[in-house]
């Protein structure tokens, strides 16, 4: 019997399946990146936006980006430092209420943003 596995840590970096971040969208929804007034930067799926409500679906907050000048660069091209960066935990679902910039995610900067481990407080 296969075990699954979760995450792996290896040197230090934890490292995730890549099914377990945003390669899981069916598709269904295009990936954006997501700037709010006050709760910070988001990347997943856009599942709706009315007005500057935006639902994302497999959400992870950039707390902290490097390898990008800037957010427009790091959803087209990505981060050239994935180790570096700091974006905690995906959420399954997140309502953003005050959204005042939303950038389409490119494949190429996506696989970049994919790479980024887990940056978690435990």
């Amino acid at each position: 019997m296969k075990k699954k596995i979760d995450e792996l840590t290896i040197d230090g970096d934890v490292y995730v399946p890549k099914t377990s971040i945003l390669e899981t969208a069916k598709g269904d929804y295009p990936i954006h990146m997501v700037r709010t007034y006050s709760a910070g930067v988001f990347f997943g799926e856009l599942k709706e936006r009315n007005g500057k409500e935006v639902v994302l679906l497999n959400a992870r907050r950039v707390w902290y980006w490097d390898g990008a000048a800037s957010l427009s660069e790091l959803a087209q091209i990505g981060t050239s430092k994935p180790g570096t960066c700091k974006f905690p935990q995906s959420v399954t679902e997140i309502i953003l209420t005050e959204a005042v910039e939303l950038i389409p995610i490119t494949e190429k900067a996506l696989k970049t943003l994919n790479n980024v481990k887990i940056w978690t407080n435990q």
